[in-house]
């Protein structure tokens, strides 16, 4: 299979790496709004376009999961040198994470957890379900044209309209295809590990925005009831995309919580 596409943020020397990974999109760019304050904090960061999307092009293999997807970033993590990283993912990217945490422990020092999910729901079925109706029947410019409405508040897409045409324009210029779109979304629609949360050893950050249309934020109190060592953030509002709309609160909570568990131990 083709490599991916990533980059790498920050000093080559920082003490920790943190690993970003987006959600159905699966773009480095949607991590704009943390680059700067992780950086600043003295992370060195790695992004990366998932396979199938974006720079990192190419059909998807039949039966694609997010077992494939967390066998991407351990590639990544092998290409940049990189023994263990802080692991940040949104929504899809979220799950990557969780997987890698059960698949290669070793390598994840931490969790960050962006309204994400262990185990499929009915309200976020019924969204793909007509996400993937108005796929089929209208193409990939009406698929585009929705995806604001599950990613962002209606009150902030109004205020920011023109940016949010913007991206709806980027998306269609760089839409991955109808077939990778429904293998991606098929692959997260089959992940279920809600029965071996448990098994998680790795420290958490759960990050929800309460008012999300597209993930419950029911999803994200039963990631931190399920996982052993928990950070719980909900935040009043943001949508979906709470780390872009809220992005210095979110920021805020980032970082305090990497802070944490990237402090040198206290002899007893």
């Amino acid at each position: 299979m083709p490599s991916l596409h990533y980059e790498v943020h920050g000093p080559s020397e920082a003490p920790s790496t943190v690993l970003l990974s987006s959600g159905l999109g699966g773009s480095a760019g949607f991590w704009q709004p943390q680059l700067g304050a992780l950086v600043d904090a003295g992370h060195r960061v790695v992004a990366y376009d998932q396979r199938g999307t974006g720079r990192s092009p190419g059909a998807l293999p039949a039966a694609y999961a997010i077992e494939d997807m967390a066998q991407d970033v351990l590639e990544i993590l092998d290409a940049t040198n990189t023994s263990r990283c802080h692991f940040a993912g949104h929504a899809l990217g979220g799950l990557v994470g969780l997987q890698l945490a059960l698949d290669a422990p070793s390598r994840i020092a931490s969790l960050v957890l962006i309204n994400a999910w262990s185990k499929p729901n009915p309200h976020s079925a019924r969204c793909f379900d007509a996400r993937l109706a108005l796929l089929g029947a209208c193409g990939a410019r009406a698929y585009v044209e929705a995806q604001p409405i599950f990613l962002y508040p209606a009150a902030w897409a109004d205020e920011h309209a023109q940016r949010v045409a913007d991206e709806v324009d980027h998306a269609f210029a760089h839409f991955p295809g109808e077939a990778n779109m429904r293998a991606r979304i098929a692959a997260l629609r089959a992940f279920d590990i809600d029965a071996r949360l448990g098994d998680i050893t790795a420290p958490a950050l759960v990050a929800a925005a309460k008012d999300d249309a597209l993930v419950p934020w029911t999803c994200s109190q039963r990631l931190a009831d399920g996982l052993r060592d928990v950070t719980l953030d909900f935040m009043p509002h943001g949508g979906h995309a709470h780390s872009v709309t809220e992005a210095e609160a979110f920021n805020r909570s980032l970082l305090d919580f990497l802070s944490r568990v990237t402090a040198p131990a206290v002899p007893a």
